[in-house]
């Protein structure tokens, strides 16, 4: 550390004075101890400020340090402080100003601390930022000074006086839902009693009444029974996004088990996996997919619905609210996804008159969320509760242009969207937002830029910004406005009806507005835990010491957030090492797992990094269990190659590449930031590379190249196996319209994804129309 400054000083009066003492240290410590709280830093720097001169004392901290020994520091850079002279006046700008005596003969910049444990004042100057209040800093410190003990670690020194802890809890929610909790599928019945003829889903032409779709459901929930589900048991979905898909989870919940569905496209291996873990009594399959479904449970087909659908009375199980309602599973740190069992009671307080929304019989909402992913939930449920109808985007791959015809097609007016399939449409068909009246995205950081480009555009509209995870049922926060968000970030917005909020320390004490700490997620929306999980549901899943019913828990969602005066929330990163990638919530842990389990591998690290379109894409560094036997490029590609048929398409590393050794910290750990970074790296295929025969297909493996970041691109090169998705899908189409100045449908790309197939698409034009 470091502290440059003259020991014989001048104060405002024109007396000598000898500076603070050691005995300032216990305030100095305070000071920089709230700072580090506040600023997530390691490095604080406190400008010791005076008539004569500045200095700068820099402290480096750490969560597990403790407040005694921040105290001892503290008194050294003070003795330091008095034997130096005014020729050493040098050091980096402060993150805020120690000051004694007097009043300054400046105005201090950033945060001032004036006086010492008798007269404590905190200021605050012009530029230190919206987010230095000076009553709440003051009574931070004060509030370390008079109850941290010397032994207490940074990372849970108390800051919330006993004001400060009754304005957060005001501010975190009451838990309570609006409505009392009900089963989901009375819901619906009761909502077909209200409206039997009004259109309850559409697909592509076809569309049921509530009257059909209940009916069908019933029917299949006959045979369902008499296959063994009922309450307590689960039922397996596999159906891609239809009207059938819709009847067949209806049916599921009306013989009060639980579904869990599926993507058909999920890789065998994993797919038996989670159904064994699930215990599923049967499964409900369209019958392309029902040759997927493993030997054991009982394989019901899905009919089509079509034509009335009678011979069976109304199924309408007598479960609690309480009862599960489906199983999710989210990706899991050990290699083994985990099964989120969601119960009735916490769709009910997300779809029945919540508080940041407001659904209308009236509405169409699309459906186009996997219903594997928990958006799916709000997307299903929220229509058919309350009289709306679903409008579901045709089955197959993810097109934005399709997409905005089925906005416009369906008259879609809510939807919701991930967050980089949200900065696409805007980016791309801004216009196919005319008809909607409530748009939502959530599941990663969305853009300011693009919410202000759609709510100028449309200022007809209503916004969301959603957050939560699997856990709380599908949105723990919201952030709903007509105005765009005045700043360059959107907010979490506040706890929505049913849940609480709590920002917590390690210690799981409540930390005060301003301060950083993990968000902890409770009430009505909450899940019961993991399926067959019991040691990771303690971990995550823990009691509630705030809450009045006994048995009440909260969930650790591993979240930094910072709670702001007006009860909204700011998000400030992962607490762990969980990140987004193509809207789903991926543990590079379990991807690291399944390849350390490869014969060929003996270290596996995956990290993400942006692709390049507003997302992000996973990268995975490996050292061989036999380097001497093999090429790098040729075992990152068999890697890549093998975990198609482990792992979904979006924990596919968009790269992999083999390292002689890992990078180690000082700590012996994997230093991931002294990782290499790849930029573009080679082609990771096994079939034959070809190279570009005419200027045309150079021009789109160039293009190809330059967003997939791979090189080279091969004519036969498949532009979705090279890393591509939907999103980067759009960005490629729109490069080549206005290189080629033609009109591309997305289509074209799934159906023609090479070089060759797309350039003879094309029209094979001329290398001077080709050119830049």
């Amino acid at each position: 550390m470091t502290s440059p400054t003259d020991s014989q000083q001048q104060d405002a009066s024109g007396t000598a004075s000898s500076g603070p003492g050691p005995e300032a240290a216990p305030a100095l410590a305070a000071l920089v101890a709230v700072l580090y709280r506040r600023s997530l830093q390691d490095t604080v720097r406190v400008a010791h400020r005076d008539t004569a001169a500045d200095s700068v004392l820099t402290f480096e901290v750490c969560a597990d340090q403790t407040f005694g020994a921040l105290v001892a520091d503290a008194e050294k850079a003070l003795l330091a402080l008095a034997e130096i002279r005014d020729d050493d006046l040098h050091g980096p700008p402060a993150d805020a100003a120690f000051v004694w005596g007097p009043a300054p003969s400046r105005p201090a910049s950033g945060v001032t601390l004036t006086g010492g444990p008798a007269g404590l004042a905190v200021s605050v100057g012009a530029d230190a930022g919206s987010e230095w209040d000076a009553a709440r800093l003051e009574d931070q410190v004060a509030t370390v000074l008079s109850a941290a003990a010397p032994d207490v670690r940074l990372s849970v020194l108390p800051l919330a006086s006993t004001a400060a802890r009754a304005e957060a809890a005001a501010l975190a929610g009451s838990g309570r839902a609006p409505a009392p909790a009900r089963p989901v599928h009375v819901l619906v019945q009761e909502q077909a009693g209200r409206t039997p003829d009004a259109v309850a889903v559409s697909c592509a032409g076809r569309s049921l009444t509530y009257r059909a779709l209940t009916a069908h459901a019933d029917r299949l929930a006959v045979r369902l029974q008499e296959a063994g589900a009922g309450p307590g048991q689960v039922v397996g979905v596999l159906a891609e996004r239809s009207p059938e898909l819709v009847v067949a989870l209806l049916a599921v919940l009306k013989t009060g088990a639980a579904y869990a569905a599926f993507e058909p496209d999920l890789p065998g291996p994993r797919l038996h996996r989670l159904l064994a873990d699930t215990g599923a009594c049967a499964v409900l399959a369209q019958e392309r997919f029902a040759g997927r479904v493993p030997a054991g449970p009982a394989v019901l087909p899905l009919d089509t619905p079509a034509g009335p659908a009678g011979g069976t009375g109304t199924v309408l199980a007598d479960v609690p609210a309480s009862a599960p309602a489906y199983i999710s599973f989210t990706s899991g740190s050990t290699g083994e996804p985990k099964g989120v069992r969601v119960p009735h009671a916490a769709v009910s307080r997300l779809v029945v008159r919540p508080d940041w929304a407001e659904f209308r019989a009236k509405d169409v909402f699309l459906q186009l969320a996997p219903v594997a992913f928990d958006a799916s939930t709000l997307e299903l449920w929220a229509p058919l509760v309350n009289g709306g109808r679903l409008a579901v985007h045709a089955p197959g791959p993810l097109a934005t242009d399709q997409l905005a015809a089925t906005l416009t097609g369906e008259g879609v007016t809510v939807a919701w969207l991930t967050a980089g399939l949200f900065h696409q449409m805007v980016n791309q068909h801004l216009d196919a937002f005319a008809g909607l009246r409530h748009v939502l995205a959530g599941g990663d950081v969305v853009s300011a830029s693009h919410v202000k480009r759609l709510l100028t555009a449309h200022p007809h509209l209503l916004f969301t910004n959603g957050y939560g995870p699997t856990e709380n049922t599908t949105f723990t926060t919201c952030w709903t406005s007509a105005e765009p968000p005045a700043g360059n970030s959107v907010p979490l917005g506040r706890p929505v009806s049913g849940t609480r909020a709590l920002v917590l320390d390690p210690d799981l004490e409540p930390v005060p507005v301003g301060v950083p700490g993990e968000l902890h997620a409770g009430g009505e929306g909450l899940a019961h835990g993991y399926l067959n999980r019991p040691a990771a549901t303690a971990e995550r899943f823990v009691p509630d010491p705030f809450a009045n019913e006994p048995g009440a828990r909260l969930y650790r969602t591993g979240d930094l957030v910072r709670l702001l005066p007006d009860g909204s929330l700011e998000f400030l990163g992962r607490a762990d090492r969980q990140i987004k990638v193509q809207g789903y919530r991926v543990e590079p842990g379990e991807i690291e797992a399944v390849l350390g389990g490869h014969e060929d591998v003996r270290q596996a690290v995956v990290v993400a990094q942006s692709d390049g379109v507003r997302g992000r894409r996973l990268l995975a560094y490996v050292t061989a269990e036999r380097p001497e036997d093999d090429e790098p490029a040729a075992l990152g590609r068999r890697l890549r190659e093998w975990l198609r048929g482990e792992l979904p398409g979006h924990l596919v590393p968009w790269a992999i590449l083999p390292l002689p050794e890992l990078p180690l910290n000082r700590n012996g750990k994997v230093d991931r930031s002294a990782l290499p970074a790849a930029r573009r790296t080679a082609r990771s295929l096994a079939t034959e590379y070809i190279a570009p025969r005419t200027a045309t297909e150079s021009a789109v493996a160039e293009e190809w190249a330059d967003l997939l970041a791979v090189e080279p691109v091969g004519v036969d090169d498949d532009f979705f196996e090279l890393g591509g998705h939907s999103l980067i899908a759009a960005d490629l189409l729109t490069r080549l319209q206005d290189r080629f100045r033609v009109e591309l449908s997305a289509r074209t790309l799934y159906l023609r994804p090479t070089v060759a197939e797309l350039a003879e698409e094309l029209g094979g034009l001329p290398a001077a129309e080709s050119a830049r």
